[in-house]
């Protein structure tokens, strides 16, 4: 590296290790599988998926995360900050950090550490082949984060500009990356894959061309090192899986559907506050929920504005937070066939939840 190349860290940043366990059933490793379900069996005799000891009308619930607490659960932040939960009748919501192992949504679920949980429809789909039953009741991300990021004086726009090309690609991301090629009808040979770690300095050094990476992350902190960069969104380019899913037990679904519905409703609430205020969203992630994480404020208010891009679509302005559409499902269902995940849209997805809600709440659109 020479002196006018950003210095950049030679640690992973959590949010890299969390590409490997929220995505890594998406890279092959058995997540929400039988042997990971089963090898959490032992903790089935935790209630704190849900209980009604504190006189509330549904009671404490335990929502499990798909990440350490930092900037993208804004919208639960506000929704505890602003009494949305209790205001919808329940006691208290406790938010369990993501990002090690044993942390699995799809395996909380299962042995009912959790009531519900923010997933991916890569994570939900293999659990869901392999007998959990769960369904996916709202998307939070419209857009999946994973991106190419280039250099700014070279950048990669297509995934076609990837031919002739070397590209950083951790061992989790090589299914997602072969998935981004698969649905470009790209010739894998015609692209160099350099294997890769978290740490994006092999491409501001110029060793690779582009690195996979998340966009409300790495090229955030690239610019702020003085890497001026391009980000290109997988989900701009036939790879539309969206992100932070809702996940829950068709149990819930079936027998609990007011109190999961009160919940998605504080949920908007919250979201809504977060979408309009992300200096706020960065101060509670930084100074309040995620304050043991050392986050910046600063990184976390740009990562805040944008994950605005990733939250709020066309669809969602005109239907509401949380929605999909039938088009975006049957995206979602390509995409997961693209993974070799062969799911139908009526095991994975019932958005009838969200879709009464807003019937009869139309004034939370």
């Amino acid at each position: 590296m020479t002196s006018s190349q950003p210095s950049l860290p030679r640690s992973p940043r959590p949010i890299d290790r969390r590409t490997f366990f929220r995505y890594s059933a998406f890279a092959g490793v058995a997540v929400g599988g039988t042997a990971l379900l089963a090898a959490c069996g032992s903790d089935s005799s935790d209630s704190s998926g849900g209980t009604t000891d504190d006189g509330s009308k549904f009671g404490t619930v335990a929502v499990q995360l798909s990440w350490i607490k930092n900037i993208e659960f804004a919208g639960e932040y506000f929704a505890l900050e602003k009494g949305y939960y209790k205001d919808a009748g329940f006691g208290n919501v406790n938010l369990i950090a993501g990002g090690a192992a044993g942390t699995g949504i799809e395996a909380g679920l299962d042995t009912g550490k959790v009531w519900i949980g923010l997933s991916a429809p890569q994570l939900t789909a293999p659990a869901v082949l392999n007998g959990l039953p769960a369904k996916i009741v709202g998307a939070t991300y419209q857009k999946n984060p994973f991106a190419i990021v280039s250099s700014a004086a070279k950048p990669i726009l297509t995934p076609q500009d990837m031919v002739g090309k070397k590209i950083g690609v951790q061992d989790s991301n090589q299914l997602v990356f072969g998935a981004l090629l698969d649905a470009n009808g790209i010739d894998p040979a015609s692209i160099t894959v350099v294997p890769a770690q978290f740490d994006p300095t092999p491409l501001a050094n110029g060793e690779v061309d582009g690195w996979v990476s998340y966009v409300t992350n790495e090229p955030i902190t690239l610019a702020a090192k003085g890497f001026p960069n391009h980000a290109m969104l997988l989900a701009d380019y036939n790879l539309p899986l969206v992100a932070e899913t809702f996940t829950v037990l068709q149990d819930t679904i079936d027998n609990e559907r007011d109190k999961l519905k009160a919940f998605l409703i504080a949920e908007i609430k919250g979201w809504k506050d977060a979408i309009a205020d992300p200096a706020e969203s960065a101060r509670l992630a930084a100074e309040v929920y995620g304050k043991d994480q050392n986050l910046d404020v600063a990184e976390q208010t740009k990562e805040a504005t944008a994950q605005i891009g990733l939250v709020v679509s066309e669809d969602t302005t005109a239907n509401g937070l949380f929605t999909m559409t039938r088009k975006l499902v049957e995206e979602n269902i390509a995409a997961l066939a693209k993974a070799k995940l062969d799911v139908t849209a009526d095991q994975l997805f019932d958005l009838s939840i969200i879709d009464e809600i807003y019937k009869e709440n139309p004034d939370l659109k």
